[in-house]
């Protein structure tokens, strides 16, 4: 008996065309997770960790330069809007019409936006000495405060090359010229200077350097080497201008007997090599070995004229469209940001080399507070002060609670740095 064959009914037509309409406005609603980061945001230094976390998940996320602040976006992600609850993070759940509404916002030729995508978890290394708590420097402390996950390494594994495991690599406030801070005349006698002096004699000799600050000359050099190969590097208050003092002095003797046993070479400073220096080109520098103080490079409080009450910096504007890499640097819901003093408070403009790019500054006051260059494929930041919620942090203050400064302007420039390798490198726009 030949077999019957079967023809959909018009009932079952009709039901199958009824599954489809339904089915394709759900597919149009794949929905986005956007995190503002204007003055609505009332967490924005968790939004961060966030955008940090979602990259841990292999999650991309579009960092939407100067479009409300510097907001992220992603695609909704099991557990992204509870973690977000959790971390107090303002955030909108939006449809796809409303995402692709944004995005033609933002590529408007005349608008001075842009998207980039974050798609790789930098690994993090922050260059610190043992034992330092996360409050000692503002880094770790916003790292921490973030929930952003870091390696703690100092000279050995600098010289043993493990630089090359990380992409991102903060100098916490060092002194690269061996002189332990120039501590000296204030905390000689105290337990943990003689104790910082003894590790790093010790570590000196474990490396084959006669002196600390020989050791140091070699770090700086490792630095520079690991910028070079493509690592992104960034440095605070001291470690800014006293690496560049190292690097342009390598295999000068720049330091006096109290703190390496024999006195400094008299012609020191005409023995000094700017070529090899980042940022810094002409500077002098303080020889008195009792001064608070390594060159002319940080300006002096006589000469800055400001105060707690009056210090502010302004960002740079710059093009998202074809100059990048700056304009992710300063996102930020404020272009007016308050200063902050350090052992290295700003750097004297007329002693910057022609070549690095100006971040920030007090026009004013002729001096610059926010440094960017490139070297070889990497890149490195230099951004003067302590803390950027502490206008003069003193040893032994509480530190910082940065619970209560969750929108610090000053704060969001460092992890603007700390998420800036994960972008996705853009062909050059022509």
């Amino acid at each position: 008996m030949p077999l019957k064959r079967l023809f959909p009914t018009p009932l079952l037509l009709a039901s199958l065309a009824l599954l489809l309409s339904l089915a394709a406005p759900l597919a149009a609603q794949a929905n986005h997770v956007f995190i503002p980061m204007d003055n609505t945001q009332k967490e924005h230094l968790k939004a961060y960790g966030i955008a940090f976390w979602l990259l841990q998940k292999d999650v991309p996320v579009d960092w939407l330069l100067n479009y409300r602040g510097g907001s992220f976006a992603c695609d909704v992600t099991p557990g992204l809007e509870n973690e977000m609850a959790v971390r107090g993070v303002t955030y909108q759940v939006i449809s796809e019409a409303s995402y692709t509404g944004i995005l033609q916002e933002i590529a408007d030729p005349n608008a001075n936006m842009d998207v980039m995508k974050l798609e790789k978890v930098p690994k993090i290394a922050v260059y610190t000495p043992k034992g330092k708590q996360p409050w000692d420097d503002a880094v770790t402390l916003v790292l921490t405060y973030a929930e952003i996950p870091y390696d703690q390494i100092y000279d050995d594994e600098v010289l043993d090359g493990k630089l090359p495991k990380y992409d991102w690599l903060h100098l916490h406030h060092e002194d690269f010229t061996g002189e332990y801070g120039k501590f000296y005349m204030s905390y000689r006698n105290t337990s943990w200077y003689q104790q910082q002096q003894r590790d790093s004699e010790a570590a000196a000799k474990r490396h084959g350097f006669r002196k600390v600050s020989e050791m140091k000359g070699a770090v700086t050099v490792k630095m520079q080497e690991f910028i070079a190969g493509g690592g992104f590097q960034f440095a605070m208050c001291s470690a800014a201008d006293t690496y560049d003092i190292a690097l342009a002095g390598l295999g000068v003797d720049m330091v006096e007997g109290m703190y390496d046993g024999d006195p400094a070479d008299p012609a020191a400073q005409s023995k000094l090599n700017f070529n090899r220096s980042l940022a810094f080109q002409n500077f002098r520098l303080e020889r008195d070995p009792y001064r608070y103080e390594y060159s002319n490079i940080d300006m002096q409080p006589y000469e800055r004229g400001l105060n707690e009450q009056n210090d502010y910096f302004q960002l740079f504007t710059f093009s998202a469209k074809y100059d990048p890499v700056p304009t992710m640097l300063c996102q930020n819901h404020e272009k007016t940001v308050h200063g902050f003093m350090g052992q290295t408070t700003a750097f004297r403009k007329s002693l910057i080399k022609p070549d690095v790019v100006l971040m920030g500054e007090t026009k004013s006051a002729g001096e610059a507070r926010y440094l960017h260059g490139t070297l070889g494929k990497g890149t490195w930041t230099f951004y003067g002060g302590h803390d950027p919620e502490d206008y003069q942090h003193l040893v032994g203050e509480e530190p910082t609670d940065l619970a209560l400064h969750p929108n610090s302007p000053g704060y969001r420039l460092i992890l603007n740095n700390v998420l800036f390798p994960a972008a996705k490198k853009k062909k050059q726009k022509t």
